[in-house]
């Protein structure tokens, strides 16, 4: 009796924390449920400059040709132009797709907008609670950008190194442990749909090749991989 009654005292903090998980996730998923993305002013003519970015080194070229941003099977179909980004709670795959819905990685050439992202929410020692995407590529924010107004100041070759997270006109953004208040977009002056967190714009680096690399993290003192609301992430 007396280990009976041990072992279900020990189990009722976990019990407690399940119940607490279940409810949160309810509402960030009514929170979520289709909630139109609002894209902002696309950046004035002649701001955003490349020149704003501090030197950081290139990614070598490729030695593949440019992996292909179809989608692969199992991703929807690319919805129509013009329309606004829907947000989806869940991870792509509990909402039954598969493939990456053409979001490349690596110093790979993101020749179309994805037909859907996802951002997930993961930890590590070295960066604590962080963003990645489908490929579970590092994703960061840049110091020179602003996030009231959200505005991209990586253009050129900047993007090219530190290429934008993009989504198609009305794809749809899965999010797994983000809220769902915390993802807006902006539209870049190329007319592409960036996404940000808290308001900041946010990049994958060319430099990334392997799933949960992160050699952008630091670099040029300006570059840091992006907590789930939006800050720099802080190591654990």
């Amino acid at each position: 009796m007396t280990l009976e009654s041990n072992s279900s005292t020990a189990r009722r903090p976990y019990a407690r924390a399940l119940i607490v998980t279940t409810l949160l996730c309810g509402l960030a998923g009514a929170a979520g449920c289709g909630k139109v993305i609002t894209i902002g002013d696309a950046a004035p003519a002649g701001g955003s400059p490349a020149a704003s970015a501090p030197a950081t080194p290139q990614a070598p070229a490729p030695s593949t040709p440019p992996a292909s941003s179809a989608p692969a099977a199992g991703d929807t179909a690319p919805p129509s132009s013009g329309a606004a980004p829907q947000l989806v709670n869940g991870s792509a795959a509990d909402n039954g797709l598969s493939g990456d819905g053409g979001t490349v990685r690596g110093a790979a050439v993101q020749e179309r907008p994805p037909v859907w992202v996802e951002l997930s929410a993961v930890a590590s020692p070295a960066l604590g609670a962080h963003l990645v995407d489908v490929n579970r590529s590092t994703l960061y924010r840049f110091d020179k950008d602003t996030a009231d107004p959200s505005r991209s100041n990586c253009e050129g070759d900047c993007a090219v190194t530190w290429p934008p997270v993009t989504v198609k006109e009305g794809g749809r953004v899965y999010v797994a442990g983000v809220d769902p208040s915390r993802v807006g977009a902006i539209r870049r002056s190329d007319g592409g749909v960036q996404l940000t967190i808290g308001g900041w714009p946010i990049y994958r680096f060319s430099g990334d090749e392997k799933p949960g690399d992160a050699n952008g993290q630091g670099v040029g003192g300006s570059w840091f991989a992006v907590a789930p609301h939006g800050a720099k992430a802080t190591p654990q």
